[in-house]
Formats: C-alpha cells, structure tokens, sequence
C-alpha cells in the first residue's frame, strides 16, 4: 500500500487509522489528544510515542470491564456446583467430576485454539488489515466446530470411559449423562470464546461485558426454574448451562450489530477464503492447547492427589484452589488486554513502543500480584470459613493460604509472561515451558513434598505449585528479554492471507 503524501497520524492501535478514528474512545489505546496524535508519525517504519503513565492509565481502565467479564464467565460454573449441591451429595459429586472432564477435554481445547487468535486479530488490527480480523474469526469458528466433533465423541462416550477409571460406577455413569446434555452448549462456548477475541483486538472489552452482564442473572434464573421448579434436578442443572452459553454468541452478535456497529469495519462478510490458508492458525493453536491443557491437568491431578491423604484435605483443596481461581481472574484479565497491546504495536511495527509497555507492565503486574498476596495472607483465617464450618478443614486450608499467596506473586507475572508471549506470536515457546516444568519439575516436587520424607501434606503440593510458577516467569521472561521482536514483525508482515 503507498504511503500517502505528507505526514501521517498514528493511533497506537493501527496506523492506518485516522486521527477522527483514534478520538474514538471506546477503542483500547488509541488518543484522542491531537498533540499525542502528532507527535505519532510513519516515515518507512511505524514510529509510536507512549509513556508509562499512558499505559498504566489504559491498563487500569480496561482490566476492570475484562475482570468482570471473567469472574461472571465463572460464576455459571459456581452457580451449577451451588444448585446440584441443594439437590444431593451424589449428585454434586457428578457434577464435580463431568466439570473436569469437560475442562480437560473440551473448554481447555477451545481456550487454547483461541489463544491463536490473540496474536492473528490483534497483529491484523494493529497494521490496518481490518478486514483480516474477522476473517480469523471465521477460521477459527469452522475450526472449532470441526474440533467439537472428537470432542463430542468423548462426551457421548463418557460415562462408560469414568466409570472404567472411577471406582464409583454410577457416579462416573451420572456424570456420562450430565456431558452428553452438556454437549449441546459446546458450540456456543466455542463460537462466544471466538467472537470475544474479534471484539477485544479491536479494544472493545466492554462487549463480553455487556453479554455477561445479561446472561450471568439468566444462568441463575435458568437453574431455579428448571431445577426447583421444574423439577427437573441434574438434567436441569445441564439445561441451565446449555441454554446460556447458546446465548452468548448471539448477545455478541446484537452488541456488535446494534450496540457498537463500527466494529463492523473488521468484518468483511462471509467469504471462501475462510476455508484456506488455515497454517497459520494451526501452527500458533497447538502449542495454545498444550501451555492451557498442562496447566489445568496439572492442577487436576493435585486435587486427584489429595484423596490419598484425607477427606479433609480433599475439602480444604477444594476450598484453597476455588480461592485460586478467582483471584487468578484478575491477573488474567489484565493479561487479555496485554496481548492485545502488543499483538496491536507489533501489527503496526512499533517495537519502540512495544518494549516502553512491556517494562510498565512488569511494574503493574508486579504491583498487582503483591496486592493479591497481600490480601489472601491478611485473609487466610477467615477466607475458610466462607466455605465450610468444619474446623479441620479450615484449620488445613488456613495453613496453606500463606503458601497460596507467594503463588498469586508468580501467578501474576506469570500471566504477563503468557501474554507477552501471545502477543509476539510465540505460544510454542509457553507450550514447551509449561510441558517441561509442571511435569519434570512442579508436579515431581509437589508429590514428593507432600507425600514424601517432608510429608508437608497439602502445603507441599502447592509449594511444588510456587516453585513451578516461578520458574516459567524466569524462563519465559528471559526469552522475551533477549528474543529478537523484530522477527515477530517480520511474521506478523509475511502471512499471506
């Protein structure tokens, strides 16, 4: 494309976006101050001024709608588990065991193919391709739904498979028929989790919000009536759940459509070219999959590991690792706008900049992790109790809660380091270190440290946990330090489309 006569103006989102496009405000980073718009200018390579301020301030205000967004995400799977939990034990328990059957087999498989679209979208936005945005998008929806095909097979076939590794037989046979209902919501996720990339690399993070902002209240009123109501007990639990991941991706559609229709300039129509070209995709999918599926499995073979100690540690795991996952949501939503910072300045060959926002967000996250530390250490007596009223289960889980909170400072920059990573296009390089160190280093140490001479119990699992996260920060922080960026440009400019 030639370059126009003259100066150009630059948003730091895409630098073929006017100056009258930049002042757009709902779009993350661009300026709507014309003194910062001029001093962004194009000779031959694409030149962006930021500060830190500026990043911080733009991090800041966009983490808060992308937090939301997540938690009430999670909040469906809270509600399922509180709901089957007035319905009975058993039926709790199968629940509990088809949620970690469909993460494992199904959602981490979807996460990780969308991660591929953190870089595609946002390096497309960031150099202009407007249209290339939703034609990822649509890429990605075939090539999930393909994907739900082996997915739905395992599904179907799920109860006869639990129950040959579960000793309760028709407890894995429950759960077989709560995943075969469950799977009717499968494309929905898929399709919801794909769209949300499209809406964020174009910085419009407040668009899941909007969907989950209506359907988190449905998902409960969905269960009332069809479990208590109704009558329908576990089968309405699954029906609750199908109905509204369904809803997600149709909420979208009306928000971008009809609540936000500029977002339109990166959908060029349906076209055939969705079905070619898929290498790129593919390529920065599976190692998506892997950094996602060696991270939840991890984890699931702790909690697996915990019955062999005592009922009372299984029940503190469950509280200490529920604690885990909700302050995990607010790094990780801070980091979905990181890579879509970076994927966008390298989209526009920005490294200048690039590099300016990265060492800000080493600050933040830093910051944010010590926060979150702080708050589950200062907690951890009483953080317990809003779970169970055994005392020996709080007893456990507060002894633990010091332990989980080193974790959260790693946990932090580990999802910086992640994101990074995903914004450079380098997803292999986090599928490699997560292979390597939770299944030759963290998971090792945690069973020896629980289980072994130390017999530190349920600390030690987690304490192999802090060990594993920090060495994937080092790790992968040191490849982003001393890796050339200036190839990630160079990838992000040869894919032909």
């Amino acid at each position: 494309m030639d370059a126009p006569e003259g100066p150009r103006r630059f948003s730091i989102v895409s630098p073929l976006l006017t100056a009258q496009d930049a002042a757009k405000p709902d779009q993350y980073g661009t300026l709507a101050d014309p003194s910062e718009l001029e001093a962004i200018l194009g000779d031959g390579e694409t030149s962006i001024i930021v500060t830190p301020g500026q990043e911080a301030k733009l991090l800041f205000g966009y983490s808060v709608p992308l937090a939301l967004t997540y938690l009430l995400q999670y909040s469906f799977s809270l509600v399922t588990i509180f709901v089957v939990g007035h319905i009975g034990t058993d039926e709790l328990g199968a629940v509990s065991l088809a949620t970690m059957t469909a993460n494992i087999t199904g959602y981490a498989v979807y996460e990780g193919l969308a991660t591929s679209l953190d870089t595609l979208c946002a390096q497309a936005y960031g150099s202009g391709r407007k249209e290339q945005v939703g034609l990822h998008l649509q890429r990605m929806v075939l090539f999930m739904l393909i994907a739900t095909i082996p997915i739905g097979a395992v599904w179907l076939c799920s109860g006869w498979i639990l129950a040959a590794l579960v000793p309760e037989r028709e407890l894995a046979l429950t759960a077989g028929r709560y995943l075969r209902i469950l799977l009717a919501s499968a494309p929905g996720y898929a399709v919801f989790e794909s769209g949300k990339r499209f809406t964020q690399a174009q910085g419009l993070f407040k668009a899941s919000l909007f969907v989950l902002v209506i359907t988190a209240p449905l998902n409960i009123v969905f269960n009332y009536v069809f479990v208590f109501v109704l009558d329908w007990g576990l089968t309405g639990a699954a029906c609750a759940t199908v109905l509204s991941n369904t809803l997600l991706p149709f909420l979208l559609w009306i928000y971008v459509y009809f609540v936000y229709p500029p977002s339109l300039e990166c959908w060029g129509g349906f076209t055939r070219a969705a079905f070619s070209n898929w290498g790129p995709m593919i390529k920065l999918s599976i190692p998506g999959i892997i950094m996602i599926e060696a991270e939840w499995l991890a984890f699931d073979i702790m909690t697996f590991s915990c019955s062999y100690l005592s009922t009372a540690h299984l029940a503190a795991q469950s509280v200490v690792m529920t604690v885990c996952v909700v302050m995990w949501h607010i790094p990780f939503s801070v980091s979905v706008a990181v890579s879509t910072r970076i994927g966008n300045f390298i989209g526009a060959g920005a490294l200048d900049a690039a590099r300016v926002a990265t060492r800000t967000y080493v600050v933040v996250f830093f910051v944010m992790g010590a926060i979150d530390a702080a708050l589950i250490a200062s907690l951890r007596n009483v953080l317990p109790k809003a779970f169970t009223e055994d005392s020996e289960v709080i007893e456990i889980a507060s002894g633990v809660m010091i332990v989980l909170a080193i974790f959260q400072m790693f946990d932090s920059t580990t999802a910086l380091a992640n994101s990074v990573l995903r914004g450079l296009g380098r997803q292999t390089i986090g599928g490699y270190v997560n292979l390597f160190v939770y299944y030759v280093v963290a998971l090792p140490l945690s069973l020896f440290l629980c289980f072994g001479k130390p017999h530190l119990e349920l600390a030690g699992l987690w304490t192999g946990c802090v060990t594993g996260s920090a060495l994937i920060t080092i790790m992968e922080g040191l490849y982003c330090k001393f890796s050339d960026w200036r190839k990630a440009v160079e990838s992000a400019r040869s894919r032909e489309e």
